[in-house]
């Protein structure tokens, strides 16, 4: 019996000026506005060459960053919401 694959695993990981590119192992390429990671938009480019490909292709984690995105969210359209936690902070207060 055979079973088929669909789950989506990174390959490699660019950027270019506004946009982060994930290549993934089926041949596609998902590009995603920087603006949606502030922590990965405020690093440098030798800071966002330092990632590692996690769990066989699942995960993107920056350790100097303190920075992890899940494939699968990126492909279900998910971003960081830490700037929406702290936008709603500064308004509370």
């Amino acid at each position: 019996m055979t079973i088929l694959n669909l789950e989506a695993l990174a390959a490699d990981v660019s950027f270019d000026a506004d946009n982060m590119w994930v290549e993934l192992t089926d041949g596609r390429q998902l590009g995603v506005p920087l603006a949606y990671f502030p922590r990965l938009a405020n690093a440098s480019s030798a800071q966002r060459r330092k990632y590692v490909i996690s769990g066989g292709g699942v995960g993107l984690h920056w350790d100097d960053l303190d920075e992890d995105i899940s494939v699968p969210a990126l492909l279900a359209g998910k971003v960081d919401r830490t700037a929406k936690t702290t936008s709603k902070i500064k308004k509370a207060a």
